[in-house]
């Protein structure tokens, strides 16, 4: 096994490393890029640690079916073409990974032809709308992504789901007339990522889609963004930045006295954003996509074994994210047990094609934590199910649950 967790600026130093040691007969390479440092670090630094912990453990409970896996894994600080840079020289190592456990949009959307050419499979912490349409059908895709897989619902998926639980919510204050929703956030692929699929959706559903409104990613004072969402009148407020950038912004709009219901994507709050915001936080709604640390779901079992790969004492409470990586880690681990009996082993096709064969599939000791996924070969949307949970003073409750049509022409968008 080859673990390693290294800034950017090493990276190439450790390439001989990487090659040297994962030549060994019994290991499957896989490359890890992490946002540990950079503006998505606040959300990047559990998942990252989820990551790394679930192949940790999954090499000290056997591996795949004997093998470990070697991986390498890479602090490319949310900067896109560093990631793209570290790709190019894992794929130029002896062995190349087969797979990687990826992080951000811009560079997973950029790296799309490429782990198609090489047959890489990529599952990443990007749950783009784009990266659901594996054959290119949809006019809206750049480029087939046949290679391309995350765990949760898409971005836009997510965003349709808040979406409607906000026309319920509408409806059951007896709110009079079209509601008034707006987009928030950075102009980065990420916040942009479900911007015209919900408002799209949110039109259809009665509201009024107001213009977007931009604020950084980067933490900051956003006093005046919220002057303009006073202004707007706004009643819903889509936050589409990570959880520091909107601490930041839900603190500001306190300040200012703005009334407008906030809710986010599945990377917009979390517990620790909870805890910073304070008063300013409650009430926002936003997507999960796995239990919580405290939850008594039977496979919190595994979970808790897992966290203690870095965490011996068992002591520290992982947030949500965290969870969601273990999950991303252990689809893949039970499409690499199937790949393992195929002709040619553990390739990225193989782990591919075993991916695409799950129904309703939840992994091994993992029940209750992550939600049943169906991939096939024209739709790797592996999940339509969007969990809606407000934050409140006793904690986080879950407000709706919504299941949305498999439309086609939602594919790829």
């Amino acid at each position: 096994m080859n673990k390693c967790v290294i800034p950017a600026a090493m990276a190439a130093a450790l390439a001989g490393l990487m090659a040297g040691t994962a030549s060994a007969a019994d290991s499957i390479t896989v490359g890890h890029l992490a946002a540990y440092t950079g503006p998505t670090s606040d959300v990047g630094k559990p998942y990252g640690q989820g990551i790394a912990d679930a192949m940790n453990y999954i090499n000290a409970n056997g591996g795949i079916d004997g093998s470990q896996l070697s991986f390498e894994t890479v602090d490319y600080s949310y900067n896109a073409p560093q990631a793209i840079a570290t790709y190019k020289r894992w794929m130029a190592s002896n062995p190349a990974p087969v797979a990687i456990q990826g992080w951000g949009t811009a560079d997973t959307e950029a790296l799309v032809k490429f782990v198609t050419n090489d047959e890489v499979f990529f599952m990443s912490a990007s749950y783009s709308g784009h990266l659901t349409d594996p054959m290119g059908k949809s006019e809206r895709t750049k480029a087939a992504a046949p290679y391309n897989f995350f765990y949760g619902p898409s971005y836009s998926d997510g965003c349709r789901g808040v979406v409607q639980w906000a026309s319920e919510d509408w409806k059951a204050k007896g709110g009079e007339g079209k509601p008034k929703f707006v987009h928030m956030g950075d102009n980065h692929p990420y916040p942009n990522a479900p911007k015209e699929a919900c408002a799209a959706y949110a039109e259809e559903l009665g509201f009024e889609v107001l213009n977007p409104i931009v604020y950084s990613l980067k933490p900051g004072d956003f006093k005046a963004q919220c002057l303009s969402l006073k202004e707007s009148g706004a009643n819903y407020a889509y936050l589409a930045n990570t959880s520091g950038s909107n601490i930041s912004l839900v603190k500001s709009c306190a300040t200012v006295g703005v009334d407008t219901q906030f809710i986010s994507n599945v990377w917009g709050w979390d517990e620790n954003a909870q805890a910073a915001a304070g008063d300013a936080g409650y009430g926002i709604a936003w997507v999960v996509g796995a239990a919580g640390w405290n939850s008594d779901a039977p496979g919190m079992e595994t979970v808790r074994a897992v966290s203690r790969m870095s965490d011996p004492s068992g002591n520290e409470a992982r947030v949500l994210h965290y969870m969601r990586a273990v999950c991303g880690v252990f689809f893949m681990h039970d499409a690499m047990l199937a790949a393992e009996k195929m002709d040619g082993g553990v390739t990225g096709t193989n782990i591919k094609a075993a991916m695409e064969q799950m129904t309703d599939h939840v992994p091994a000791g993992l029940e209750g934590v992550c939600l049943p996924s169906t991939w096939t070969p024209d739709d790797h949307r592996g999940t339509n199910q969007v969990l809606v949970y407000k934050s409140t003073p006793n904690g986080f409750e879950n407000v709706y649950t919504a299941t949305l049509e498999r439309r086609p022409e939602w594919l790829g968008w």
